[in-house]
């Protein structure tokens, strides 16, 4: 029998951010050549669980390009409990979670579970479907998995390859 990790069903593609000043890491990350962001304000999903309770936290997501590495910063607005608001309040830093696009994102999960790795987000927005497992292996090692239309970030990729430096951080509703 083959071995069946997880890495063997996506290439990390992005690098994620819960940090304590929203605007100063995405302008941290701009004055790195990484942009333009696309600031979604306000966002909620259809479905979320986190830590095996159904909630609707309420985010700020900004997404940009940094070369072929997507950039996410995320600020949780509201009061529950999820990994981005204990990370918050914990008065941390640095890299939350990476994440890996993939085809089947109940093989991730199979997988994930099988290696030990507790489940701590679940959500659903449209045909889009997405968790994060805790890997254990200390701060910043929360892998997200999610299985996406293409199209977000087709157009992150499209606007950072043809990005002049003008008008950095862009608002977007999805």
């Amino acid at each position: 029998m083959t071995h069946q990790s997880i890495a063997q069903l996506g290439e990390i593609m992005q690098i994620a951010f819960v940090p304590q000043d929203f605007d100063a890491t995405i302008a941290h990350w701009l004055s790195m050549g990484a942009g333009p962001f696309f600031v979604l304000r306000g966002n909620q999903a259809e479905w979320h669980r986190a830590y095996g309770e159904d909630c609707r936290p309420v985010l700020d997501i900004a997404l940009g390009q940094w070369g072929e590495m997507q950039i996410e910063v995320i600020r949780q607005q509201s009061p529950e409990k999820t990994i981005y608001s204990d990370w918050f309040n914990a008065g941390k830093e640095g890299v939350h979670h990476t994440c890996i696009v993939v085809s089947d994102l109940d093989e991730l999960k199979r997988r994930c579970e099988a290696a030990g790795h507790e489940i701590v987000i679940e959500g659903r927005s449209g045909n889009n479907r997405w968790l994060y497992a805790d890997t254990s292996g200390g701060q910043g090692t929360y892998l997200e998995g999610i299985e996406c239309d293409p199209g977000l970030n087709d157009m992150l990729k499209a606007a950072h390859r043809n990005w002049d430096g003008s008008d950095p951080i862009r608002e977007i509703v999805l």
